[in-house]
């Protein structure tokens, strides 16, 4: 076999982040994610909970379903990482976890718009979610091996905005071809394709075998062009793994840098995913936007990410990642702040008149600096944690880089939940995002921007 040149072994590296980023995209926030807080919360108000309560209530649920599944794979990334570094292979593991991607994705198929099912439906998102988000810690691992260490930070950028640019074209087709409106069309007037039943909601369940089917056919560019690279020793074990992992754990209170690093990142990161897993639900309960406005808000932000990750991978070349981290982290904060004091009725306790669009127009605005900034802040992220990171044990590295990530990934689902819970409201329960950014920005201050690999 002829050797993949370095060109392609990126372009193959690319489609990973193309092929996945429609379940983040279609299925944790913009389609699934208010399809599910609706029929959940038409769901509750049948049971006879009151509609507000009833809301809160579906909003909890997401958030729960987003714990389990994100202590699921923290706890478990960095030990399975540290196996696949003993010998080198990580397409076992890349591929296995895309089986589980593909099965949850498409059992999402099956979701009631009666509510009968919302917890098997949970149970499937859920084994997709943790299969995405594992492949993607393997896949992220790869990365240092891509180009130097000036060239780590566009590579990456340009990862992400590939990748949202598959997002976006997903998300269009969902919209024109599949998505049924209150009139039981789509967005260009056409019935859902393929003789699906509108009224069955089949055109918005579609989107979880779409999704599977967009990922198995656009990883292929990565089966074909990406390869492993054995390293010689011993196989490592399970026991071995938790040992290696233990080792690495012990090791942070040397590397002050990498410490403050995989602590800020895993509040700013929560504190990110939280917005993309609940601003489909936000915009959905508080806004009282349907599906196909959801969308087109979706491809406005997703469009804007893309733009963004590939400025942001620019900029992180110029000025290193740090400070574009900073940035981007002070961007959200503020966009935050106008999500939690905003309604369909008031901005920051100022009334609005009945039918006033400002809300809908501050929200797109808002959208755009979320995909935006959200984008830049995931590429140089990873980029920050290429310049912690040394080559020959990548994966462990980047496991760690999971865990600090998905350690506490339930927190901002668990305090969205807690928050909307007391306060009963789907917008005050966004606040503990701020909280998280607020955090995650404090402790960069020990963070070298240069890294230290050991």
């Amino acid at each position: 076999m002829s050797e993949i040149s370095a060109r392609k072994r990126i372009w193959g590296w690319w489609f990973f982040d193309w092929a996945s980023q429609p379940y983040h995209t279609l299925l944790v926030t913009f389609v699934f994610s208010p399809f599910f807080a609706a029929v959940a919360a038409d769901y509750f108000v049948t049971l006879g909970t009151e509609s507000e309560a009833a809301k809160a209530q579906a909003q909890t649920l997401w958030s729960a379903c987003m714990t389990i599944t994100g202590l699921t794979v923290g706890l478990c990334a960095p030990f399975v990482g540290a196996m696949a570094d003993g010998s080198g292979r990580k397409l076992p593991w890349i591929f296995a976890f895309s089986v589980l991607y593909v099965i949850g994705a498409a059992g999402l198929w099956f979701m009631d718009p009666a509510g009968s099912n919302l917890y098997l439906m949970v149970l499937s998102f859920g084994i997709g979610f943790i299969g995405a988000e594992f492949a993607a810690i393997f896949v992220n691992a790869q990365l240092p091996s891509l180009g130097s260490r000036s060239d780590v930070g566009a590579i990456s950028g340009s990862g992400f905005a590939f990748g949202y640019l598959g997002g976006v074209l997903s998300l269009f087709i969902m919209l024109l071809l599949f998505v049924e409106q209150a009139n039981g069309k789509t967005l260009i007037g056409l019935d859902p394709i393929l003789g699906l039943d509108a009224t069955a909601r089949e055109g918005t369940r579609a989107v979880g075998p779409v999704v599977a089917l967009w990922f198995a056919v656009f990883m292929l560019p990565y089966a074909l062009w990406v390869r492993d690279k054995p390293q010689s020793g011993p196989r490592v074990g399970p026991r071995e793994a938790v040992a290696k992992v233990v080792r690495s754990l012990q090791s942070l209170r040397h590397r002050k840098s990498l410490a403050a690093f995989l602590g800020g990142s895993m509040l700013y990161r929560d504190g990110l995913n939280g917005l993309y897993a609940f601003g489909g639900v936000y915009a959905r309960l508080v806004l009282e936007w349907e599906i196909t406005q959801i969308g087109i808000f979706g491809i406005v932000a997703a469009i804007s990410a893309a733009a963004f990750s590939w400025l942001g991978g620019l900029a992180d070349r110029r000025f290193g990642p740090k400070p574009v981290i900073i940035l981007a982290i002070l961007v959200l904060m503020a966009v935050c702040t106008v999500v939690v004091g905003m309604s369909r009725d008031q901005i920051f306790g100022i009334a609005l008149a009945e039918g006033a669009t400002l809300p809908d127009t501050v929200f797109f605005i808002c959208g755009v600096l979320i995909g935006g900034f959200g984008g830049i802040l995931q590429a140089a992220s990873r980029t920050l944690m290429v310049r912690h990171t040394a080559l020959e044990n990548a994966t462990e590295s980047f496991g760690l880089y999971g865990l600090s990530g998905r350690a506490t990934a339930f927190l901002a689902p668990l305090l969205i939940g807690i928050a909307t819970a007391i306060s009963e409201s789907a917008r005050l329960g966004i606040a503990p995002v701020i909280v998280l950014f607020v955090l995650g920005l404090l402790l960069l201050r020990w963070v070298r921007a240069e890294g230290d690999q050991v």
